[in-house]
């Protein structure tokens, strides 16, 4: 055991520093075992791979080593949420529990930062549609005067989705740089060089992402510096960062651009009378589109997209305001920095949207390949419509595959790489550094080879940390009987039928995690009016949601996908977790589509290689949802008869912690009945 790893396993040992200075702490053999293993990644530059199931304290074991290594060290988690606890919370306490006076920092993206020029132009033209966001705005004006970081989150009640954020912070669009008046004084300047001179950084996934893809934050890089990289939920990577290396534009950015552009007119004079037509035509176009992609299905190819007539023409008006208005302010670009990035603006999104358009390697591709998917879509390979199938194959030859997603006033538009497991990994060759990639859900039937390969990780070193929680004693799986096959018309209303008599055994006190949103919306339906209080993903904010729940002491949650990780309610107000299906990922994504055919073209299975680790990995998450603490009993109800009825099932149920498995309601009862 290397010196790092030893000081590490002490400081987390019983009657080590944390043990002695953090109240609660308690001495873990699974903590230590991990802890050891970072340190010695941190030690050799190694690469190192680990599942730590709930209950393990991952966060102190890779903080310790981190802390004591003296390596510049960055920490990357899922959410800002996580990113704010970590900064705030977890890592004080390590830090003064082993006495170290290293240097941190907390650095997100700019559009989490106070912008003091976007909020002094929004002063003269803020247009708030109540008094409630008038008084929000004076708000954010008077806070504006006295913080020192400008960190939005520090605005308590002020909501993530709240329409006066784009009016105050920058994106990396519209954001001026060196020749923003208020450069000296930039939050998102003073928050890099933080970074910069810190020996631990905790950024967040898209941070880290567009640092690392892009380089798209600017302002200097802090990367390269860093000697250490942790990981944390590093299952949310791969997905995240098909993103990053790929391209898109929305109906939101340029709908931004339209507005400041008019803004910019009150600073030169005359420029409204050449602006504000092209500008109007902008947005008029934005939603003629708009209108028009409403006959489309609400994600679909480019090649589904672009096969209406009235979608197409929309896009060619759109392309055309774009260069208009592109023109009409070529003249003023001198006038001024905001005018200047204005018009790079508008040639920017105009060139997206015309690589979008043309569909690259994929649109050559898609002639040889429609042929071929028509032929094999007939001999009953599934149910997606053709257009999918064939463009699922011109895609996976050009590696890419471009598609739409409407919002419910919106769009976007995406360029998405089937594979970014080479880029990952050349950027972590490049770093020469120790790379921890961490995480509850990595493993799937107890190996990693699933997420190894979409991290692009040659033969990394590797750790399984079950979940030290007394399963078998605080928890029980329970599989109902004689349920529909889930694709059947009458699954749900049998589905509720089984979980009816568990609630009651309960007294509610339960999470419904649903496959579907329609699956969702039929269930809250049939549970309105029912003995315990009902909420409802969609009908509040997720915070407000679940801080209603916990309070409630008795509620039935009802979520989706977007409910399985972030939602931690430890003790009595969460006693159930039922989850309808089984979480295969939708057969309609185009992505995913095209991702299956890759695997399938490289002589891959796709639902092996694919389809059914990435539901393992899903499910496990949904389940981490019941078991928080050591003090906590709970009933797992997975309701999908495919567990046991498909020899694929035991794949699922074998990467589950070690639960005692029932088909019985009657045990069901007993542990609920059974004193504490």
């Amino acid at each position: 055991m290397s010196r790092l790893a030893h000081a590490s396993v002490e400081a987390l040992s019983e009657g080590g520093a944390l043990a002695e200075r953090v109240d609660g702490f308690a001495a873990r053999p699974a903590q230590q075992r991990l802890t050891a293993a970072v340190a010695e990644a941190f030690e050799q530059r190694e690469v190192l791979l680990a599942e730590a199931g709930t209950g393990t304290g991952k966060t102190y074991a890779y903080l310790v080593p981190a802390l004591l290594s003296g390596l510049k060290t960055i920490v990357s988690t899922g959410t800002r949420a996580l990113q704010d606890q970590l900064y705030h919370r977890d890592l004080p306490r390590v830090r003064e529990a082993l006495g170290t006076s290293l240097r941190s920092a907390l650095l997100k993206g700019r559009a989490n930062y106070l912008c003091h020029y976007r909020l002094n132009q929004a002063k003269g033209d803020a247009r708030f549609t109540s008094p409630e966001q008038a008084s929000q705005f004076q708000r954010i004006v008077a806070w504006a005067g006295r913080t020192r970081a400008g960190d939005m989150a520090e605005l308590e009640g002020l909501a993530d989705d709240s329409p006066l954020l784009p009016l105050v912070t920058s994106t990396v669009d519209n954001c001026l740089g060196s020749e923003c008046p208020f450069y000296e004084e930039c939050f998102v300047v003073q928050a890099r060089q933080r970074a910069q001179a810190a020996d631990l950084v905790v950024v967040n996934h898209h941070l880290l992402l567009a640092d690392l893809a892009l380089k798209q934050e600017g302002f200097g890089e802090i990367l390269p510096g860093a000697q250490a990289f942790v990981i944390d939920e590093a299952h949310q990577l791969p997905e995240l960062a098909a993103s990053f290396f790929g391209e898109g534009f929305g109906m939101r950015q340029m709908q931004e651009l339209a507005r400041d552009c008019l803004v910019e007119c009150k600073q030169t004079t005359g420029a409204l009378a050449v602006v504000q037509a092209p500008a109007r035509a902008l947005e008029q176009a934005l939603r003629e589109l708009r209108a028009a992609m409403e006959a489309l299905p609400p994600r679909g190819t480019r090649y589904r997209a672009l096969t209406l007539p009235a979608v197409c023409d929309g896009f060619d008006v759109l392309a055309d305001a774009l260069a208009t208005l592109e023109q009409a302010m070529a003249p003023l670009a001198e006038t001024s920095p905001g005018f200047d990035a204005c018009v790079a603006r508008a040639r920017d999104l105009g060139e997206r949207l015309a690589r979008w358009r043309d569909g690259g390697a994929a649109s050559d591709a898609f002639e040889d390949g429609a042929g071929e998917a028509a032929g094999e879509a007939a001999g009953g390979e599934g149910d997606e419509p053709l257009d999918a199938v064939a463009l699922a194959r011109a895609a996976a030859r050009g590696g890419e595959v471009y598609w739409y997603e409407l919002s419910a006033r919106g769009f976007r538009c995406q360029r998405t790489p089937l594979d970014v497991s080479a880029p990952l990994r050349q950027h972590r060759e490049q770093s020469r550094a120790a790379w921890v990639f961490t995480s509850a859900t990595l493993a799937v039937g107890g190996a990693f080879q699933h997420v190894g390969r979409k991290l692009g990780l040659f033969d990394p070193d590797t750790l399984l940390e079950p979940s030290p929680f007394d399963w078998p004693r605080q928890a029980l799986c329970y599989l109902p009987r004689d349920l529909p096959e889930p694709n059947t018309r009458g699954f749900g209303a049998a589905m509720l039928a089984a979980v009816r008599p568990v609630l009651q055994a309960s007294a509610g006190r339960a999470f419904l995690l649903f496959a579907s949103h329609r699956a969702l919306r039929e269930a809250a339906e049939a549970l309105r009016g029912g003995p315990w209080p009902l909420f409802v993903q969609g009908e509040a904010p997720k915070a407000e949601l679940l801080r209603r729940f916990r309070e409630s002491g008795n509620g039935v949650l009802l979520g989706s996908a977007s409910f399985r990780e972030g939602m931690d309610v430890a003790g009595d107000a969460l006693s159930v977790v039922v989850i309808d299906k089984l979480p295969f990922a939708a057969p309609d994504d185009p992505v995913f589509e095209a991702r299956l055919d890759a695997v399938r073209r490289q002589g891959g299975n796709p639902f092996r290689d694919e389809q059914l680790p990435q539901a393992v990995i899903a499910l496990k998450q949904g389940v981490g949802r019941l078991i928080r603490t050591e003090s906590d009993r709970g009933v797992l109800v997975l309701c999908d008869p495919r567990l046991t009825g498909k020899p694929y099932g035991r794949v699922f149920m074998q990467s589950l912690p070690a639960f005692t498995v029932t088909r019985r309601l009657e045990d069901v009862q007993a542990f609920f009945a059974a004193p504490l």
